[in-house]
């Protein structure tokens, strides 16, 4: 996904269901569009967070 799609899912008040490398879903904390990252929770942990490039990230359709 891109940057600017990864901001807009961050700041919509619908949830999406991403997934982060096509393996974990994610909730996405934060995004830095200038550099193409993003700060995503895995899973339900709220310590487990990383910063990612946004590219891995995969917004699911249903």
């Amino acid at each position: 996904m891109n940057a600017n799609r990864a901001k807009e899912i961050y700041d919509s008040s619908t949830n999406y269901v991403v997934q982060l490398d096509g393996e974990h879903s994610v909730w996405i904390e934060s995004v830095d569009v200038a550099n193409g990252m993003a700060t995503v929770q895995v899973g339900t942990n709220p310590a487990d967070t990383q910063t990612v490039s946004v590219e891995r990230l995969k917004e699911e359709h249903h």
